[in-house]
């Protein structure tokens, strides 16, 4: 099949033009280069056969050029990180926004109609909870106050009691809490939409804590676990917000990928108008001080700090097995393979 790679040229699109190509797909990627990512505006190396075209998703000529002979599209192209600052919200609505809905107008006229999207777990903030009395509950924001005095867990919003925190699947009501997040769902809906008024086929990847080699070093873009390497190769130990307890899912970036591969082989046996969403995680839960202790041996043990950031969520961790039972979808990474192999693995600079 031939496939365009929107964001091929980053972390995880990078890993996916791997994972098609390998699979015998024609892969043509599309990637801006943005300084944010690439400072020195050089896509990485790719496999033999995979095409680059330099270009930016918001720019309607470059994307129908790129689209010229595909059959799917696989649109990793995005801004990420938490999107804290409110003065942000122009570049991530620009970026994941604006590029998307170029991206789908041009996939109409190209009447290109197979689309795997890159997602998030971010867009159902808090986790899945229950409370012994009231059982499911949803909670609301942490407070400041109850921040600043170390009660991180989000209480139960009828009792107050403490709540048990469960795994989250796709039927979860969304409730993106911070700017990434709403434009991530924005996304969805954005691809929704079109599937339905194009008679396309839509599959909406929800990452969970992706890892692995070639994270960005160094950036308020890179996830934690990119953060606490970045630390550890400085000789300096990681810094753990809270008090490290949260919960989450860390998938390896192979599995993320293969995730995609078998979205696109899946894409054509869907029927038209059709919008599906999945999960993709590892299906075994650890907390970010799990993670950092991984990361840590031979180095600064962790510093559980107490600091937070108010966007931050407490606990979300995944159930894929939508993903598993629907797709055929395996994760091959255990968490103490993967998180050994990240500990010594190469990051982009």
């Amino acid at each position: 099949m031939d496939v365009l790679l929107t964001g091929g040229a980053g972390f995880i699109g990078s890993a996916v033009a791997t994972a098609l190509s390998s699979a015998g797909h024609t892969v043509r990627v599309l990637d801006a280069l943005l300084p944010a990512v690439h400072p020195h505006q050089e896509p990485p190396p790719f496999p033999d056969g995979v095409e680059f075209v330099h270009g930016d998703v918001r720019d309607r000529e470059t994307v129908e050029r790129a689209l010229h002979g595909m059959q799917a599209v696989c649109h990793q192209a995005a801004m990420v990180g938490l999107g804290l600052d409110f003065d942000d919200a122009p570049d991530y609505a620009g970026c994941n926004d604006l590029g998307t809905a170029v991206l789908l107008s041009a996939m109409a006229r190209a009447r290109v109609a197979r689309l795997a999207l890159a997602s998030s777990m971010v867009v159902y903030g808090e986790g899945r909870y229950r409370c012994a009395e009231h059982g499911e509950v949803v909670p609301g924001p942490r407070r400041p106050a109850d921040l600043d005095a170390g009660r991180f867990e989000p209480p139960c919003p009828r009792c107050g009691a403490a709540l048990s925190p469960d795994l989250v699947d796709e039927s979860a009501a969304a409730d993106p809490r911070n700017v990434y997040a709403a434009t991530k769902l924005a996304q969805e809906h954005l691809a929704s939409a079109w599937a339905r008024a194009t008679a396309g086929r839509v599959f909406a990847l929800r990452y969970h804590n992706v890892y692995g080699p070639n994270m960005p070093r160094d950036t308020p873009y890179a996830g934690v676990a990119s953060l606490f390497r970045s630390a550890l190769a400085r000789g300096e130990a990681p810094r753990v917000f809270e008090d490290g307890a949260q919960r989450r899912d860390f998938v390896h970036v192979t599995d993320v990928a293969s995730a995609n591969l078998a979205a696109v082989g899946a894409l054509s046996e869907q029927p038209p108008g059709h919008f599906r969403a999945y999960n993709v995680g590892s299906g075994t839960v650890h907390t970010i001080a799990d993670m950092a202790a991984a990361l840590a041996v031979g180095g600064p043990a962790p510093t559980v700090t107490g600091q937070y950031r108010l966007g931050d969520v407490r606990h979300i961790t995944a159930d894929s097995r939508r993903l598993r039972e629907e797709l055929d979808w395996r994760p091959q990474v255990p968490f103490a393979t993967g998180m050994r192999e990240f500990a010594t693995a190469p990051l982009r600079h």
